[in-house]
């Protein structure tokens, strides 16, 4: 399982093989909207946000998403995930309710993942 912190774009070979190394099609993402970094890669959302932790991230700015490299870039960003639940913010489901999270969220998937005029083609 690997799970990186990222700070800077990665290059679309390794989106392309951290899709693949775990879920095919889709890769997992744990957002920092503070700091605006991204744990991306592993099995579950709360292992990303717990490497976040550790590397000094507040859990009130952390919001774990999967990402959709092949989708079209309106459709890449699945806002949802077991650790969003947080009643004391307002936020009652396992999606990100708020919507100008969201568009943090999206803006740092476009910055260090993958662009909106860029697509990355699985093998399927």
């Amino acid at each position: 399982m690997t799970i990186r912190i990222i700070e800077s774009k990665i290059s679309l070979e390794e989106l392309r093989t951290l899709c693949q190394k775990t879920f095919k099609y889709f890769v997992k993402f744990v957002a920092d909207i503070d700091q605006g970094l991204i744990a991306i890669g592993g099995e579950l959302h709360a292992d990303g946000e717990e490497l976040l932790l550790e590397s000094g991230s507040r859990q009130d700015n952390l919001w774990g998403v999967n990402f959709y490299s092949e989708n079209d870039p309106d459709d890449r960003v699945e806002y949802e995930s077991f650790i969003n639940i947080r009643p004391r913010l307002d936020n009652n489901s396992m999606k990100v309710e708020n919507e100008s999270i969201r568009i943090r969220i999206r803006q740092l998937a476009e910055q260090l993942i993958l662009a909106p005029g860029e697509k990355v083609v699985l093998p399927k």
